[in-house]
Order: structure tokens, then sequence, then C-alpha cells
């Protein structure tokens, strides 16, 4: 880190040990928020890792946010439902490649194994109920089973109902197609060399005990009404145990590979922003829209 900020700044001062590694370390820090400062979406932070096994150090992008993402005009809106859907759609088809966040056919599959041993469909979720549940067969109208889950979806969240991007408003239509530009972006930088990449055989290396954090990450696009009692429920080990809450993490074996980190940093950052655009742009209203100038 000491020979990337020299490769900025080429300081002529001479410091203590302590006031270098001051200096490089607000350096460092004041680089990854001028990039990350105008993300509002969710609340990132970076972290400088050593490994435990004498590897080179890494650095790994948190989130600390916690719980379901704001939706803004997607959920609570008065747009058609085909815009919506097809915005909604756009954001659970691309959010993974720079958050933990998962969607609602995530929560489904933990549902399944959770409730019903796997099961999908009706009677085998009731025999399952009934055989290793200790459910009475004249009592699971009041149970949850998969098609009442599936029907307590709002329409928006639906895929079917997305429209065409020849039937969407030329607006909503410019905001989709940033999104879907600033994510091929970030998808085309190799593993090795992006910030948000995130490989859990090497978080086990340098966050040893990270591997008992629950398998869901942090962040949901499901939208908490509608869904309480499941996201309570497969969210509690995750509270008790703590989430799978990094984004990327990056090992740098050489100074020269922070610049091309940086560069990652700042095309998962303009991803990030697309996305929050489309949640701050509302078609319906687009006057009283909050977008960045």
């Amino acid at each position: 880190m000491g020979r990337w900020v020299v490769s900025r700044e080429n300081p002529t001062r001479s410091d203590t040990r302590v006031a270098a590694r001051r200096y490089i370390e607000r350096t460092f820090d004041a680089a990854v928020l001028e990039v990350l400062a105008p993300v509002e979406l969710v609340d990132l932070r970076v972290a400088v890792l050593h490994s435990e096994e004498d590897g080179p150090p890494a650095i790994a992008i948190i989130c600390e946010s916690m719980g379901q993402l704001d939706l803004g005009w997607i959920e609570t809106g008065d747009a058609p439902i085909a815009w919506r859907a097809a915005a909604y759609k756009a954001l659970e088809h691309t959010l993974g490649r720079a958050l933990p966040v998962f969607g609602y056919q995530d929560l489904f599959d933990e549902i399944a194994m959770y409730y019903w041993e796997g099961a999908t469909d009706d009677e085998a979720a009731r025999q399952c109920l009934i055989a290793y549940h200790g459910a009475d067969a004249d009592d699971l109208d009041g149970m949850t089973l998969p098609s009442e889950m599936n029907e307590r979806r709002p329409d928006w969240m639906i895929a079917g109902n997305a429209a065409p991007s020849a039937r969407l408003p030329a607006a909503l239509r410019r905001k989709l197609a940033g999104l879907r530009e600033a994510h091929k972006a970030l998808g085309s930088v190799s593993p090795e060399h992006n910030a948000w990449h995130f490989d859990s055989q090497v978080a086990y290396e340098y966050l040893p005990g990270i591997e008992e954090c629950a398998s869901l990450p942090p962040l949901t696009l499901v939208p908490f009404e509608q869904f309480t009692r499941e996201l309570d429920d497969v969210g509690r080990q995750g509270m008790e145990m703590g989430f799978m809450d990094i984004a990327g993490i990056c090992p740098l074996p050489d100074a020269s590979r922070i610049d091309d980190w940086f560069a990652s940093l700042r095309l998962g950052a303009q991803f990030l922003l697309a996305a929050q655009d489309l949640v701050q742009f509302d078609p319906a209203n687009p006057r009283g829209s909050h977008v960045r100038p």
C-alpha cells in the first residue's frame, strides 16, 4: 500500500513509521470514499485483510446494510404493473454482481428446505408436514404451502408481467439500458482484478470462522410486507451467527494491482449508481423523481 501512495503522490517528507502508516491509511481511505460516497443504495466499507496462511494482503468490500433494499416506486409507486415488473426483473437479474443480495427464488428454496424438506408442490409439502412435522391432516389449511407462498407475490415481482422494452417509456428504457451497460462493464473485469468478485474459499482464508455465518446474504429484494414470517425464519441464523456480508474480496500480490482494484471499484460504484438512479426515478412522475445531476 505504501508503494501505491508513493507512486500517486511522490511525497518528499520524512515521517516515522507510525506517522507514515497513518498517512497511507488516510490516503487510501480518502480515495475509497471519493468513489463510494455517491452510493446511497447501501452502506459499504472497505477493509484491508491479512491472510491466515501467509498469503498476500487482500481488500474486502463489506456491506453494512441489512434487510430489504429500498425499491422506491417499484414497490409503492403508481406506475403500471408492467413497468414496475420490468424494473424489478432487471434489478433481480443484475444486483448480485456487486451486492450480497437474495431474491424470491432463493427465499423459496430456503423455505422449501426449512418447512417441506425440499418439496416444491403442495401435495408433497402436505405429506412432509404430516410425516416429519407431526401436523394433523385436518389442520393443514392454516399452514403455508408452496402455492400459497407464491400467490402472495405482488404482481410487480412476477417476471412474466414485465413489459418488453419497446412498450416502456423512453426515459425508463434509458435507465434500464444504463443499468445493463454498467452491469456488463463490471462483468468484463477478470476475477483476480475485480474488487467486487466474491469467492467463499478466499474469504475463509482471510476471515477464519466466517463459514459459520448464515448461507443467505444480508440484503434481499423480497418485500417484508408480504413475506415477514419467511424472512424472519431464514434470517434467524444470520442474526445469531452473522451474515455473509462481503460484497467482494480481492487478494493483492503486488502494489501494481491496487490501480486495477480501484478501476474495478469505480465500475462497481457506477453500476450501483445506475441501480440507484433506476430506483429513484419514477416514470409515472418523472419531474418529481430524485435523480443524480
